[in-house]
């Protein structure tokens, strides 16, 4: 008797603690689906998932509001993503927000993530849609860093022959800086080009004080002393132009004034 009473005792109890358990996992799952409280559905169309699944999280402003309810295949190029939010937040949810799908993580679980809209905006409603943001794929990424990696290869191996040659005197700019004749006679070059120039502009300011070409130069000094007072008389049409439009503009506005006044008297 007392044996058959202390094997129904520990039945009660493991069925209890199972029943225990249960509920406390029902709950818990539960309140990660929404399944407890009050919430409201909104949609977003993309042009792929990036293995987004349901019963992924839903962040706004880094905090989970929710959970995807639904993904549908449209077409080739449209997926319907439904979620499923807390009432609590739909009051932050505005119509001009926009969805993207982003990871936890380098390699962790896809999470969709809602953006905050204008706060001028109106909220968005149950079942409302709002933009989706299409995210850089991983695939892109590593294209992108393998693509840099292999021009950083090619700059290098370019630099390093690059090298190879200045070390062994191939090349005009090597021979350039280690022959010290030829880097004299460059200098005495550019020492010359220097002298040649500055020749040509005291010559030209001869050639305009030579009665040959003085007239010519004369001329020339009009015609850019006429545009010039061309360019300053239409500058300053301009400025009266715009000084007399806002004359009229003030005299508008003192005139809206004043009819608004005479109305508030009567």
């Amino acid at each position: 008797m007392n044996k058959e009473s202390g094997y129904k005792w520990k039945l009660g109890m493991f069925v209890t603690i199972g029943l225990i358990l249960f509920m406390v996992t029902i709950y818990f799952i539960g309140k990660q689906q929404n399944l407890f409280g009050s919430t409201f559905h909104i949609t977003s169309t993309f042009k792929t998932v990036s293995g987004l699944q349901v019963g992924n999280n839903v962040r706004f402003s880094g905090i989970n509001i929710g959970t995807v309810e639904e993904i549908q295949l449209i077409n080739d190029s449209s997926v319907v993503v439904k979620l499923v939010i807390k009432e609590e937040v739909k009051q932050f949810i505005k119509t001009d927000a926009r969805a993207s799908i982003g990871s936890e993580g380098l390699m962790g679980d896809k999470v969709l993530t809602i953006s905050p809209g204008n706060k001028s905006n109106k909220i968005i409603a149950n079942n409302g849609k709002i933009v989706s943001i299409d995210a850089v794929e991983m695939d892109d990424i590593m294209k992108s860093v393998k693509k840099s990696v292999d021009n950083a290869g090619i700059i290098s191996e370019e630099l390093a022959i690059f090298t190879h040659n200045m070390n062994n005197g191939n090349g005009a700019l090597s021979r350039l800086m280690t022959d010290p004749k030829l880097a004299n006679t460059l200098t005495k070059t550019i020492t010359n080009l220097e002298s040649g120039t500055q020749g040509f502009s005291q010559n030209m300011e001869a050639a305009k004080s030579n009665f040959l070409f003085r007239g010519y130069y004369k001329k020339q000094e009009k015609e850019k002393e006429k545009e010039q007072e061309e360019a300053d008389k239409k500058a300053k049409e301009e400025h009266e132009k715009l000084e007399k439009e806002k004359k009229e503009k003030e005299k508008e506005k003192e005139k809206k004034e004043e009819d608004i006044k005479e109305k508030t008297k009567q």
